[in-house]
């Protein structure tokens, strides 16, 4: 746990903080020792010998006082050093990262981990070191001193201390076994809350709501059975402690009593001995006391360390600028890549010329988003390339491909702030002119304009004031606002009526005159808007071609166009509507509709 502060704070911060509180502990130590010859000549009546040790002690308690306040104020200086580099080194790590690290779980614990452990790393060096240190040195401390007058009251001393401490760490590792337990369910639960309230549309529309949405209830009940756990697991250490402290203190108290009635220790030193025993197991039981927490910090410290571990995305020394001459905007070079051991693309190679828009299609699986996200950098492929412009994707820096590549992905994240703004993200120098345009070009005027506030309409917490079709148009609108030369679209126009699709579709295709549009679409119009059309099957191209040569070809692409095309033709009727309806079969027995193509 040091070596991890000086990791995080630097060490000689934390040498320096350790220093005080080491002379804090033995001082203190000390102090209590020096009662032994203060407490021996007032019991043999001679109060002049005791005024020189008087002295001693009073300087003792007067060094003590200070080192507590100076390691008091240098643990809380360290405290907030410590939490304010935590979020700096955790923010830059994390921006670092591959994109597709971030997955759901690890969002919940990252949020868990910022809010709730980062408070308690911060009590390490403020609140706990202080008695764990105390603990073991003024004990050791005042064992020492003890030897020189009387060496039975040292081993006495010694040999409770070591009981005394074998009985704090295991209680104290019974709870660091149990917070790993309570860490995972709480990340759990605050993942499902989340989830909860943002899906309230969906579930409601569903009737999962309350204790119909059992994934929220089994987190929230997992939470508490480890919170049950951690309970009853700290109980019993705590209780062990006292009970130690207790037995510790009446052995000694029988030991002294021994001594004294077989005349091998006068009464002073049975009144020493006592007096030793009390402040001597003090600090011990104190720092059982805290054991639990200074665990949970330590896990916590070893939370943050595995992220800050985390291998980043390698970054080259001198990233390439200008793209050689006639390359392809993006090229897959014979890529092979998997997720979990499991290969999603098969010696995958793909090309798409400059300023055309390529469609991806394929069933689902087929690996259409993968592909897009390893153009993104994502992650990196397993064997082969990804290029842009010409040059492998590892040679070009984040800053640099992520400057060429706008993206549009099915998960569409609006902040809360008004519409304008979540448009201006895309390119925050951009002028009002200029996100007015690319808002037009996304229809999402239309959608400014039946609003009260108009563009300074607050779009909620992820969006939640707009439909899922005006969410992706903003998104669209931001990409349109960055004037990257690739754009990535992942089923950009699912969540669009027909109407606002052609006009989205029309908006991106006169956007390729001068950049490149890789498309997920299983849209008809979108697919066949397409310059370049790519099927994809198991991870592999099965076909490349335009619409019409692939449809006469009758392979793929013409099974998946006539599936399309006779679900696009499908509508809903009711039982009334089909008496009206020549085009309609006759409804079967006991149905209230029925799809008609």
């Amino acid at each position: 746990m040091i070596r991890q502060l000086m990791m995080l704070t630097g060490a000689a911060r934390i040498r320096g903080y350790l220093l005080t509180l080491g002379a804090f502990a033995i001082v203190q130590g000390l102090a209590f020792v020096l009662i032994v010859p203060v407490l021996r000549a007032l019991f043999a009546g001679d109060p002049a010998a005791a005024w020189p040790w008087l002295g001693g002690l009073a300087l003792a308690v007067l060094v003590c006082g200070v080192l507590q306040y100076r390691q008091a104020v240098l643990g809380f200086s360290v405290g907030l050093d410590l939490s304010r580099s935590l979020y700096h080194q955790l923010g830059d790590h994390l921006s670092a990262l591959p994109l597709g690290w971030f997955q759901a779980d690890r969002v919940g614990r990252i949020g868990r981990l910022v809010v709730q452990g980062v408070r308690a790393v911060m009590g390490v060096p403020a609140h706990l070191l202080q008695p764990l240190v105390t603990a073991y040195l003024t004990p050791a401390t005042v064992v020492v001193a003890s030897l020189f007058p009387d060496w039975r009251l040292g081993l006495a001393l010694a040999v409770g201390g070591l009981v005394l401490a074998g009985t704090h760490r295991y209680t104290a590792g019974l709870m660091e076994r149990v917070d790993h337990s309570v860490d995972a369910a709480s990340a759990e639960a605050g993942s499902r809350v989340v989830e909860f309230a943002q899906a309230q549309a969906v579930l409601r529309g569903f009737g999962r709501t309350g204790p119909a949405y059992t994934e929220l209830e089994s987190a929230l009940l997992q939470q508490y059975r480890a919170g049950r756990r951690s309970v009853t697991s700290a109980i019993p250490g705590l209780g062990l402690n006292a009970l130690a402290v207790q037995v510790l203190y009446t052995a000694l108290i029988a030991l002294g009593t021994y001594l004294t009635l077989g005349g091998s220790l006068d009464p002073a030193g049975l009144i020493v001995l006592l007096a030793l025993a009390t402040r001597f197991t003090e600090p011990l039981l104190l720092a059982a006391e805290l054991g639990g927490a200074l665990r949970m910090g330590r896990n916590n410290l070893a939370r943050f360390a595995e992220i800050l571990a985390t291998p980043t995305l390698p970054e080259p020394a001198e990233p390439v600028r200008q793209p050689p001459p006639g390359a392809p905007a993006i090229q897959l070079d014979h890529v092979d890549f998997g997720y979990d051991d499991t290969l999603v693309l098969h010696d995958l190679s793909l090309t798409v010329p400059p300023r055309t828009m390529t469609a991806l299609v394929g069933p689902s699986g087929s690996g259409k988003t993968t592909v897009t996200r390893l153009i993104a950098r994502f992650f990196d492929v397993q064997s082969g390339a990804v290029r842009v412009d010409g040059h492998d994707v590892r040679e070009l820096g984040t800053e640099d491909l992520m400057s060429r590549l706008s993206l549009v992905f099915q998960d569409v994240y609006l902040f809360d702030d008004t519409i304008e703004e979540n448009i201006r993200l895309g390119r925050p120098g951009a002028t009002d002119e200029e996100v007015r345009r690319a808002a037009a070009l996304a229809r999402v005027d239309t959608i400014v304009d039946r609003l009260p506030d108009g563009w300074a309409t607050r779009v909620g917490e992820s969006g939640a004031a707009l439909s899922g079709g005006e969410r992706q148009r903003v998104s669209i609108a931001r990409a349109i606002l960055k004037d990257a030369p690739i754009v990535l679209l992942d089923e950009a126009t699912a969540a669009l009526d027909s109407d606002n699709e052609a006009a989205v579709i029309e908006a991106l295709h006169a956007l390729t005159e001068d950049r490149t549009l890789l498309v997920i679409a299983h849209r008809l119009a979108t697919v066949r808007a397409a310059d370049q059309i790519v099927v994809l099957d198991g991870g592999r191209v099965a076909e490349t071609g335009d619409h019409d040569r692939l449809l006469a070809a009758g392979g793929r692409y013409a099974a998946f166009w006539r599936e399309r095309t006779r679900a696009a033709g499908w509508r809903l009727i009711s039982r009334e509507d089909g008496r009206h309806d020549h085009a309609a079969s006759e409804p079967s027995s006991g149905t209230t509709s029925q799809l008609q193509s």
